[in-house]
Parts: C-alpha cells; structure tokens; sequence
C-alpha cells in the first residue's frame, strides 16, 4: 500500500466497515461519486475489516465504533494501524462521547467524524486521512481542547471506561473482571470519578457524565 494515495493521480482506495448494509450503501452512493475515490471493500464486522485490512488493497478505513456482539471498532482499529504500513483509518460514528473519541484516538484513527457529518465534509477527512493527516469533526476537535484545557479535572481514559460500565449496570467485581482490575483498584478510580464530577453516588456519576457526553447511554 502506498501513503499519500490520491496525490498523484491513483484512486483513494476505501474500505466501509459498518454492520448496517444501508449505512454502507449509503456510504458507497456519496463516495462513489467523489472523483479519486474506489469503495474497495466492504466489511459488516469489525474482525472481517481487520482481515481485509492487514490483508492489504485499502488506503482508508471508514471504521463505525459499535459492531454488536464481537469485536469494537476501537480495538479494530488499533489492530489495523499496528500492522506495517496498514491503511488508515477514519472513525465514522454517532457517538461523540468523551470515552468514543479517547478510544478511537489512543487507537491510532487518523480522524473521527460523525455520520450526519455533510457530504463534503466527509469527503475532505478522507483525503486529509489518506494525506495521513489528523481529519476531527470540529465538535470532536473542541471536546479534545476542552480536556487539555483542564487537565485535572478531566475523567482519564481508564476512568472513563470504569464509568461507561457503572453505566451499563455492572457491579465493581464484574468491572474488575472485565477490565483485569482488582476491586480495590476500581473503587479507587470512582473515588477519583466522584471527586472530579462532584458527586457522591454511582447513580449521580453517570446521570452527570451522560449530561456532559462523557460517556453514553
């Protein structure tokens, strides 16, 4: 694979991985049209686009965060831009939850964008991500500005993930079995969650970070 594809002439080689067959035709209609663009390949799980992926044939990866059961597009991601000159990858989502954009930013994505995201603004993250630059909804972009504006009272990526499931109901020995924690070790993240939100309670923790979009629901 080649980076910088579309700069001198080849087609930027693109790889939809959504669950939704519409989502991807809908998709492939807009970007079928763009000139520079091919629709490569499709993938309606997050293992199938990491297959495809390292297999190579792509420049950019259009990579939806929640595939149902399996695997997350975050980890898929971060699949992808580990292997040796893998493609890029676009983060393409409904989400814009802190926990999301974190996720998918530690992960390597070259860009997060939204799906109700224009069809020209989706057009140029994609040219900016084959370009190998970062390409971030201006939402996205301000989230992130807001969190390095105030460091210390930002939630931390682990601390965001004990949240989000706090959030889904989970107690803290089922968290410590799911994030390979000890129990201990949970309860200290919610004290420091607790402190930074101004909270006392599981339940006052994630009804005030669902209002922030810290995590969702």
């Amino acid at each position: 694979m080649t980076r910088g594809a579309g700069e001198g002439g080849d087609a930027i080689r693109l790889l939809l991985a959504d669950d939704h067959p519409v989502v991807r035709a809908g998709l492939r209609a807009v970007l079928d049209t763009e000139p520079g663009f091919r629709v490569a390949g499709e993938a309606a799980t997050a293992e199938e686009a990491v297959a495809l992926a390292v297999a190579g044939g792509f420049d950019v990866v259009l990579m939806d965060l929640q595939f149902g059961a399996g695997m997350h597009g975050a980890e898929a991601t971060a699949t992808i831009t580990a292997a040796p000159d893998g493609p890029r990858v676009l983060i393409l989502t409904t989400y814009d939850s802190d926990a999301d954009i974190l996720a998918a930013v530690e992960a390597g994505a070259s860009g997060y964008l939204l799906k109700d995201a224009p069809p020209q603004e989706l057009a140029a993250a994609v040219r900016t991500a084959a370009a190998g630059r970062s390409a971030l909804a201006p939402s996205v972009a301000h989230r992130l500005m807001d969190r390095m504006r105030t460091p210390a009272e930002a939630l931390t990526r682990r601390e965001l993930e004990v949240l989000q499931l706090v959030g889904e109901g989970l107690s803290n020995l089922q968290i410590s079995k799911r994030l390979f924690l000890s129990q201990a070790t949970v309860k200290s993240h919610l004290v420091h969650i607790y402190a930074k939100l101004g909270v006392d309670s599981r339940t006052s923790a994630v009804a005030a970070a669902t209002a922030r979009r810290l995590i969702r629901r």
